[in-house]
């Protein structure tokens, strides 16, 4: 840890009377959370772009023909890695309560 950062963290366990645990584990689910709110947003773009509710349905549209594959493709993988991180995240978030 750098050393502004440990004595930032110092300053603040002892100016509000909590761990510096607490504070990392705070700023830790804080970072999370807005990371959360990012892919959510960017997962509603890709869906609302092809008036889906997630990657299964995108498959769908392949498979009867809707969609392209050539000019859809990088969604669909976005799609499929935002989903994923989403879980991960939501995970974490549970874990740490």
């Amino acid at each position: 840890m750098q050393h502004a950062t440990a004595k930032a963290l110092e300053v603040l366990s002892r100016e509000f009377s909590l761990s510096e645990d607490e504070i990392i584990q705070a700023g830790l689910k804080i970072f999370l959370e807005r990371k959360l709110r990012e892919i959510k947003s960017e997962i509603f773009r890709i869906t609302g772009k092809y008036r889906i509710q997630s990657s299964e349905e995108f498959d769908q549209l392949y498979k009867t023909g809707q969609v392209e594959e050539k000019d859809s493709w990088g969604d669909y993988q976005r799609l499929d890695h935002l989903e994923f991180k989403r879980e991960e995240i939501e995970r974490l978030l549970r874990e740490s309560e």
